[in-house]
Formats: C-alpha cells, sequence, structure tokens
C-alpha cells in the first residue's frame, strides 16, 4: 500500500443501507455484501427515510426504485435535498433499464445503476468504487480539518466549532467557556533549543491538552504559533477556571527544560478565559477578542497564571 493509499485507507467497516420491499432481493443483496459491509435494511421507502434520522449514516444506498406508497425517486430526492443526508451516495436497483429511467435517477443525484437479475460480482464492484470514493472524500475532509504539525484541529475546524457552540449557547441560554492557551516565553525556547524541538514542544503540549480535556464536548485546537484555543460548552466561569488549572498542571507535568524562561526552569503556559452566554448566535468574534484579553492579563501579571475575564 503506497503512503497516500494508507493515509486514505478507510479507519471502519463501511454501511450500507439496502432498501427494497422485495425480501428475496434483500436476501440476495445482504448474503452477497455482508462479508465486507455493516449491512442495514428498510422495506418500504418511508421506513427508509425514518431509518437514516435515526441511526448512524449509511456510506451508500442500494434502493430499489419500485415501491408501493413512495418509490425510490421519491427517496432520493428527499435524501438529496436534507442538508444532513445529501452525500450519501445512492445506488438505483431496477428493472427498469432503459435510458430514460436512469437518467431521471441521475438528475435526482444518484450515482449508479445495477439493473435486475442482480449479479453479486458487478454489484460489489459498483459498490466498491463508490464506498471507498465517499471514504476518501470523508477523510480528506477530516485532514483539511487537522493541523499539520500537532495532528489536533486546526484553525478553521476551531472557527467552525466555535461558530455552532455559540449559535447552541444562544438558542439554550447556556454557558460557554473560551480558554486562550500561549506558551510562555516560546520565542526564546525556539532561539534555546532550535526550531526542531520548538515544534516537538508543540506536539507534547497539544497532545497533553487534548488529554487534559474530559468532559464530552470539549474540544482544543490550535490556533496559530504557539497559541491554542479550548472551547468549552455548557462551562461556567468556575468550572472554567478548574479546568484551565488542571490544563495548566498537565503542560508543567511534561517537565520539558526551558532554560530561557523567565517564568520556570520548564516550559509553562498562560491562560486568558472568558465564561458566559453567548449573546447572540454571531458572538463568538467578540468572545474570542474577550479570552485573547484576558491572556494579556495573564502575561502582563506574570505569566504562568489563569487570567479570567
Amino acid at each position: 500500500m503506497s503512503p497516500d493509499e494508507e493515509l486514505l485507507a478507510p479507519r471502519r467497516r463501511p454501511i450500507l443501507l439496502i432498501v427494497d420491499d422485495t425480501p428475496a432481493n434483500i436476501q440476495i443483496l445482504a448474503q452477497g455484501l455482508m462479508d465486507q459491509y455493516d449491512i442495514r435494511v428498510a422495506t418500504s421507502g418511508i421506513a427508509a427515510l425514518e431509518l437514516l434520522q435515526k441511526a448512524n449514516k449509511p456510506d451508500l444506498l442500494l434502493l430499489d426504485v419500485m415501491m408501493p406508497e413512495m418509490d425510490g425517486y421519491e427517496v432520493c430526492r428527499r435524501i438529496k435535498q436534507d442538508s444532513a443526508l445529501w452525500d450519501i451516495p445512492v445506488i438505483f436497483v431496477t428493472a427498469k433499464g432503459d435510458s430514460v429511467d436512469q437518467q431521471r435517477g441521475f438528475n435526482l443525484g444518484a450515482v449508479d445503476y445495477i439493473t435486475k437479475p442482480i449479479e453479486i460480482p458487478l454489484v460489489r464492484a459498483r459498490v466498491g468504487v463508490h464506498v471507498r470514493l465517499k471514504l476518501k472524500s470523508e477523510r480528506l475532509e477530516q485532514l483539511a480539518l487537522l493541523d499539520g504539525l500537532t495532528d489536533i484541529p486546526n484553525r478553521r475546524a476551531l472557527e467552525e466549532t466555535l461558530k455552532r457552540e455559540c449559535a447552541q449557547s444562544h438558542r439554550h441560554r447556556a454557558p460557554l467557556s473560551i480558554l486562550m492557551v500561549d506558551v510562555d516565553h516560546f520565542k526564546a525556547f525556539n532561539d534555546c533549543y532550535g526550531h526542531g524541538a520548538g515544534d516537538e514542544c508543540l506536539i507534547r503540549i497539544a497532545h497533553a491538552l487534548e488529554r487534559g480535556l474530559r468532559r464530552p464536548g470539549d474540544f482544543v485546537g490550535r490556533y496559530g504559533g504557539e497559541e491554542f484555543i479550548v472551547i468549552l460548552p455548557a462551562c461556567d466561569q468556575a468550572g472554567a477556571v478548574v479546568i484551565a488549572e488542571h490544563l495548566q498542571q498537565q503542560i508543567a507535568g511534561l517537565h520539558i527544560p526551558h532554560a530561557c524562561s523567565s517564568v520556570a526552569d520548564h516550559v509553562t503556559i498562560s491562560i486568558g478565559l472568558t465564561s458566559r452566554q453567548a449573546r447572540s448566535k454571531d458572538a463568538c468574534y467578540e468572545m474570542l477578542h474577550e479570552a485573547d484579553q484576558a491572556l494579556y492579563a495573564a502575561k502582563a501579571q506574570g505569566r504562568n497564571r489563569v487570567s479570567a475575564l
């Protein structure tokens, strides 16, 4: 396997949803594919749409065209209009093989057609192609949201998460805390030990910050340079201060030497935090500015401390 192939290899067993009102067709498809995929089944279009709203998204749909109540075309149309489902590849399985029917399906967003009688080797080949494309696309999207050095979420991922959490805070009138973390005297560290050691220092700090977050939903990413942002949903100031002090201890516990620091003989961090309910769904940049002001105060007070605005 080439490095690129290894990078893009699927990290989980793909999920297929088979939608057909004929049990014999479901059995043929499921038996022919179950060795490579996790199989889910729906026996009607309505049942398929209900399942899609409840369970984890499948990686591909095998969708019968001719079904009572709601045909496959209508199911596909509704899927492609749903912002949470539109990217699921749909392959129609049908006895209708003429070009007009196929064109209709492609116009609705289907990626392929399989005609009956079902030939499993052909089904496996076509399903495999489209599932691989789907998973590679997902992996590339994930990589686009990761910082190249530290392998934690990057600034783009941070901003997307912050916007989402601000909107949630505003909608549910819940507190939101933002921590801005800065490595103390990092330029001096680079000058003292070299940029290679500086990169390794940032990697270790990033991973220690990740390990230090214990609540589901808490989020850390690299904001740029030696700055990191921590997002704490549903967390008030008292709770945020406790978490910030714990993160300080995590970094101190790395015992990374820093002979050029005026603060300590090891690497330390300063943290500025703000905690409140977002006043609007677009309050994220306002809160970032507040956290930055608090960080400035922490530095002015001597660094290696937590300052809350």
